[in-house]
């Protein structure tokens, strides 16, 4: 049964830093790409970022240059990294994976930027 599983979010000033973990069981991880994405209230749901199984990684526009993505193979973990934080980046963030023709979503984890 795969699994999704965020963690890390909260409220933090502007300019400030946060990291999300999304852990998962259920799958061979290191074989599959994972992505983050981001729902801001009233809005669609963003594709933030993602990391390919090589490593490889794209990022929105919106969050380039400001936010990273590690993955952990060994934890079967991937990570978000947000640096400089704006009140823009305030939204629930899920990660997700396409596995054997299913896209599974964690339950997602909020992240408030405010003072």
């Amino acid at each position: 049964q795969v699994q999704l599983v965020e963690s890390g979010g909260g409220l933090v000033q502007p300019g400030g830093s946060l990291r999300l973990s999304c852990t998962a069981s259920g799958f061979t991880f290191s074989a599959y790409s994972i992505r983050w994405y981001r729902q801001a209230p009233g809005k669609e749901r963003e594709l933030v970022g993602s990391i390919s199984t090589a490593e490889s990684t794209g990022y929105a526009d919106s969050v380039k240059g400001r936010f990273t993505i590690p993955r952990d193979n060994a934890k079967y973990a991937v990570y978000l990294q947000m640096n400089s934080l704006k009140p823009e980046d305030t939204a629930v963030y899920y990660c997700s994976a396409f596995v054997q023709s299913t896209r599974y979503w964690g339950q997602g984890t909020q992240v408030t930027v405010s003072s």
